[in-house]
């Protein structure tokens, strides 16, 4: 018996009956949820750095898509959001590294 105590996918638990292994799980209370998904949050940045693949980028953005419903957003709050910043403040596309400013 191997034990996790960790946030899965929703469809985990169908693909481990699939192999003919039991399980035990429980669905997170709302006041465990934003603990469980900011430790999934470093698990799926730690995979991210290890691999740099967009398969990880994107167990990232599941992760905070399930961030923002905890905390009582859509996910088109989300994406609405980080266009406004972006609008405002730019993005990251061409890596501008501020060194220093001078008072």
């Amino acid at each position: 018996m191997k034990t996790y105590n960790k946030l899965v996918r929703d469809k985990i638990p169908e693909i481990i009956e699939s192999t003919g292994k039991s399980f035990d799980i429980h669905y997170g209370k709302k006041e465990e949820l934003l603990p469980l998904l900011e430790t999934k949050l470093n698990e799926e940045v730690s995979e991210y750095l290890e691999a740099k693949n967009l398969e990880e980028l994107a167990d990232i953005m599941e992760v905070l898509f399930g961030l923002a419903s905890t905390l009582g957003y859509s996910e088109e709050d989300l994406i609405n959001k980080r266009n406004a910043k972006k609008e405002e403040r730019g993005g990251f596309e061409k890596g501008i590294v501020l060194e220093r400013v001078y008072e």
